[in-house]
């Protein structure tokens, strides 16, 4: 069974940032090889319509059959919203928790980020993952793509 990875907006953006293209490429060369599904919300889509063109237009090409859509609902609204109560992160990053939020509750296998201030930090993640169990949902393993991608020996 291929592992699913739910792809915050930043791995989109990635692929054409000169600091992050080239693992981002890589990783997304797993999604076009059916190797692992990329699953997004659609916060992603909403987030996306004001990326570049060029973002928009490679989102758009992956294979229908290497991609998964998750729609926010009124229990990841719930839960993104305990991480602000909590204070993981501040109010001006719900978007970011939704993303969190989104991954827990579709049992995703990796959330992915570039975002390494609210998201791929070890003091966030630990937050993230306290409020996940006490409210009984599974922990969430977060990683940035650098983390995630194969390296040839």
């Amino acid at each position: 069974m291929r592992q699913r990875f739910y792809f915050d907006t930043s791995v989109f953006g990635g692929v054409f940032d000169k600091e992050f293209e080239e693992v981002t490429l890589q990783l997304f060369e797993r999604v076009k090889l059916e190797e692992i599904i990329c699953v997004f919300s659609d916060l992603t889509e909403t987030e996306l319509v004001n990326a570049p063109e060029n973002v928009r237009d490679y989102f758009k090409s992956l294979p229908n059959e290497s991609t998964e859509r998750a729609e926010v609902n009124d229990e990841i609204l719930t839960l993104a919203s305990k991480y602000i109560e909590e204070k993981v992160v501040g109010l001006t990053s719900f978007d970011d928790c939704v993303h969190i939020a989104t991954a827990t509750i579709c049992k995703v296998d990796i959330l992915v980020s570039w975002n390494f201030k609210h998201i791929v930090n070890v003091y966030r993640i630990r937050g993230y993952n306290s409020i996940n169990l006490r409210m009984n949902y599974p922990t969430l393993e977060i990683r940035s793509p650098k983390e995630i991608i194969e390296y040839e020996d």
